[in-house]
């Protein structure tokens, strides 16, 4: 019989932990940000770049008040220039990238020191980096949610299709500010003002699309 007591224990702690990650709460003790490629070359090409430049910032800034960890990556800046200027990264771990996941060798390293359960991301492209790290890491169990509003392709059919692949493979789709509010939960959250804050000052000239 205690056997049996401790055999349903351990069946209602799986049952629960699987229960929270299919509804992927968000608590800032237990998620990172991930900031992918907006760099000096994709500002001219990329379908409403300013609104994922003003979305990441939103989030960014966010986990910044929270101490939420933050890791942006850089694809080839060589070649692509490094994170535009108006995107404030100085409290962020900034990785070089060739490949086009984000979970390079590097960063992976860098997650092995974290304790996180959730992954918010924005970046480019929606259709390929953003793409592939999403699936690299629900592969690896991770609840992944993706601000729309702050990810984008070079072309609109790119990044319909990268963002409803991503959510046909497990992941989240949120927006920046539904994200921002998940996390404090209140207006009583000591950080309400200076995230309504942000959100008032920090909106796009032009919005991104619905999904």
């Amino acid at each position: 019989a205690r056997l049996l007591r401790g055999h349903a224990r351990e069946i209602r702690k799986v049952w629960f932990l699987r229960l929270v990650m299919s509804i992927g709460r968000l608590k800032p003790e237990s998620c990172i940000v991930l900031i992918c490629d907006i760099q000096e070359r994709f500002r001219n090409v990329i379908h409403k770049f300013e609104a994922v430049q003003v979305g990441a910032s939103r989030i960014s800034q966010t986990a910044q008040l929270l101490e939420i960890p933050v890791i942006v990556t850089e694809q080839y800046p060589k070649g692509l220039g490094h994170t535009v200027a108006e995107l404030e990264v100085s409290h962020a771990k900034v990785f070089e990238k060739t490949c086009f996941s984000m979970l390079s060798p590097d960063v992976q390293a860098n997650l092995v020191e974290l304790n996180f359960t959730d992954v918010i991301i924005a970046g480019l492209e929606a259709h390929v980096c953003v793409q592939q790290t999403t699936l690299d890491l629900l592969e690896k169990g991770y609840n992944v949610h993706l601000c729309a509003d702050a990810i984008s392709s070079q072309t609109l059919i790119d990044r319909t299709c990268g963002l409803r692949r991503a959510e046909r493979a497990g992941a989240f789709i949120s927006t920046t500010e539904s994200i921002m509010m998940e996390l404090i939960r209140s207006k009583d959250h000591p950080h309400f003002k200076a995230i309504s804050t942000l959100l008032k000052e920090k909106r796009p000239t032009e919005a991104l699309e619905s999904v």
